[in-house]
């Protein structure tokens, strides 16, 4: 039997990454259903056969289909389920979404393409899905994707590399099969809260590579700044219970060189803007897409505390964010901490 005799694959939010996402499988084949938040826009999709918001110039393949009915995006036979919508939306797409998921005889994989933490809970994307679809995660099909992905290009079809973490591997091995192209090459791992992390960590990182590129700091600034990211990265990941070695690979250092590289990177463009001395309602009134960066902050911080741990990149990030530090005053205050050993919070 055919993947696409198998049945639909759902996705939940028709954002950037999640219309990509519906691209690179509906381009295999495989038959798509992109849900929208309101009919208007479902009929807005379908009208121009491409999302003109988020992704234009990128035609739908004709095993795409849009909808607002969240009945029909979860009918009987969808063998995957995506949510891909905001972390701040993340969970009332999953409640709205939970009514059918739960009549369907047979529970598809439920995969989150999220990258966030929850701000009132601190609780991962998975742990979001495992909460409100137990059955999903009574039989192990709760699962995560996160690399470094940047939509624009992934839509494109150049060439990248992504991981699907999950506790079961039939589950993930399945998932890996289905997403895998010549183009995204789609590996997997059985670390979630490493790759949670990671994917929702880096984003911190971004925006004071950013606010680097935007005082025009230079790289060896830069180089050294991600590199002490990534060991901030790792120290709370630890606490949390993730493999170090998971912030080596995709999800970790992969995804924080990508997106602290990139232009089309929206934290690092928000970093870039904060070190004008553009606030962060000046910066967010003018962007169409959501930098997570900004919630992952203020999550981190408080989990970082939860957790007893020194974490000064996000404690200065979180400073010029949310208390208007001067960015300038930010790198000043980094550089002038106690000095200490390369890899304190580690093991050696």
């Amino acid at each position: 039997m055919s993947q696409s005799e198998q049945g639909h694959i759902a996705i939940i939010g028709s954002g950037s990454w999640g219309t990509t996402l519906g691209l690179v499988l509906a381009r295999k084949g495989l038959p798509v259903r992109l849900w929208t938040r309101t009919a208007e826009e479902a009929a807005t999709l379908r009208a121009d056969n491409e999302n003109r918001r988020f992704l234009p110039g990128h035609q739908f393949p004709p095993t795409l289909k849009v909808t607002a009915n969240m009945e029909e995006a979860l009918a009987e036979g969808c063998q995957m389920v995506i949510f891909s919508a905001p972390s701040s939306k993340f969970r009332a797409n999953v409640v709205e979404a939970r009514p059918y998921y739960e009549a369907l005889k047979k529970k598809p994989i439920t995969l989150s393409a999220t990258k966030g933490l929850e701000m009132d809970t601190l609780m991962r994307m998975t742990q979001i899905l495992e909460q409100d679809l137990p059955e999903a995660a009574e039989q192990g099909l709760v699962c995560t994707l996160s690399g470094p992905n940047l939509s624009k290009e992934v839509a494109e079809g150049q060439p990248g590399a992504t991981v699907i973490a999950g506790k079961k591997t039939a589950t993930i091995e399945k998932a890996q099969e289905l997403v895998n192209t010549t183009m995204f090459r789609v590996y997997t791992n059985h670390d979630v809260v490493g790759v949670e992390l990671g994917g929702a960590l880096k984003n911190i990182i971004a925006l004071g590579a950013g606010i680097s590129d935007g005082l025009g700091a230079g790289d060896n600034a830069k180089g050294a700044f991600m590199t002490r990211g990534i060991a901030e990265i790792g120290r709370l990941g630890v606490a949390a219970g993730a493999d170090p070695l998971t912030f080596l690979g995709l999800a970790g250092l992969g995804d924080l060189v990508a997106t602290c590289a990139s232009p089309y990177s929206r934290n690092r463009f928000m970093g870039q803007e904060l070190a004008k001395g553009r606030t962060l309602a000046e910066i967010r009134a003018g962007m169409d897409h959501v930098a997570e960066g900004v919630f992952t902050t203020a999550a981190a911080r408080r989990l970082g505390q939860h957790y007893g741990l020194e974490m000064p990149i996000t404690e200065q990030m979180y400073l010029v964010l949310f208390e208007n530090k001067p960015t300038p005053r930010a790198i000043y205050d980094l550089l002038s901490r106690e000095l200490t050993h390369e890899f304190y919070g580690f093991k050696i």
